[in-house]
């Protein structure tokens, strides 16, 4: 089964931006829809962003549209989330998922990663 490790995560300020990355240890990345997840202190893991397999198809919480952006190099094993215009309400462990990616379940990821930490001090 494939693993995902997460990394990119960081202490950054109101307004900066970070680009998170999540490799994948197998070739067969490129068969699995890909996305991040978050949870925030003593809050529900949440949904943040989706890409199918091919990267010709995404999807955003409303509370990040049009600030981060999700991409995919399968020829890396790699995706990536692109933050950008960060507030301290996105401070919270990023999640890297695999498999049937939805807003409004978890259930169908297949593969979680460890998660890395996002914090946004204003």
């Amino acid at each position: 089964q494939v693993q995902l490790v997460e990394s990119g995560g960081g202490l950054v300020q109101a307004g900066g931006s970070l680009r998170l990355s999540c490799l994948a240890s197998e070739r067969t990345f490129s068969s699995y829809a890909m996305g991040w997840f978050r949870q925030a202190p003593g809050k529900e893991r949440e949904f943040v962003a989706r890409i199918s397999l091919s990267g010709g198809s995404r999807n955003y919480a409303r509370s990040v549209t049009g600030r981060f952006t999700i991409s995919r190099d399968n020829a890396k094993n790699t995706v990536y989330l692109q933050m950008n215009s960060l507030k301290p309400e996105d401070t919270a462990v990023y999640y890297c998922a695999a498999g049937w990616i939805s807003s409004a379940t978890q259930n169908g990821v297949d593969v979680w990663g460890k998660g890395t930490l996002v914090t946004v001090s204003s």
